[in-house]
């Protein structure tokens, strides 16, 4: 995993669409029976702003500015479907989003400026890691067995993770989408698929 460098006593955090039960907890226990490390130290989720270093006098900032975004965007519905891979570039299996990903573009573009402005390496490209850094071997069995993994549900926040000195990712704050349907229309029963 690329972390940034910190100076001083800044912390290192990270935006994210956490994957709700059950299907966290299924592809938390998939990484970790296929071997990947990191399967206790981060949990299952969609990446809208990777890691960052933030002074701790900048987080009232951050966090007025996260409020803000999700003061502007709706909830969508997303679907976890199949797997790729990020091979040769990057050695990653990811399960893919197939549905959802013009709402996820839209919340990491917006988020993505003011205080948490930064440049991509590589192009967004929404989707839920399950193996990283592994053996050829161990990235292929993550595609295989995880290949008719589908899954959907309605994105109604994004959180504030912090990565701790143990190196755990913990989510420090949630933010709702309180926005109004606007082109990522929700279906009427969306609340009961993932309301907490």
């Amino acid at each position: 995993m690329r972390l940034p460098e910190r100076s001083g006593d800044q912390v290192i955090v990270g935006v994210a669409i956490t994957v709700p039960e059950p299907y966290g907890a299924q592809l938390q226990e998939a990484r970790a029976r296929l071997g990947d490390p990191w399967a206790a130290f981060i949990p299952p989720h969609v990446t809208l702003v990777g890691p960052t270093a933030v002074a701790p006098a900048d987080a009232a900032e951050v966090d007025a500015h996260l409020a803000a975004v999700a003061s502007r965007c709706s909830p969508f519905v997303l679907r976890l479907r199949g797997t790729a891979t990020f091979r040769p570039v990057s050695p990653v299996a990811f399960v893919q989003v197939a549905d959802g990903i013009a709402g996820c573009e839209e919340l990491e573009t917006a988020i993505r400026s003011g205080p948490l402005a930064q440049e991509l390496r590589f192009h967004y490209h929404p989707h839920v890691t399950v193996a990283h850094e592994l053996s050829d071997e161990q990235l292929d069995a993550a595609l295989e067995e995880l290949a008719d993994f589908d899954a959907s549900f309605v994105v109604t926040r994004f959180h504030c993770y912090q990565r701790g000195d143990d190196e755990v990712w913990r989510p420090q704050a949630e933010y709702r989408l309180t926005g109004r349907a606007r082109r990522h229309d929700t279906p009427a029963d969306a609340a009961s698929v993932w309301d907490v």
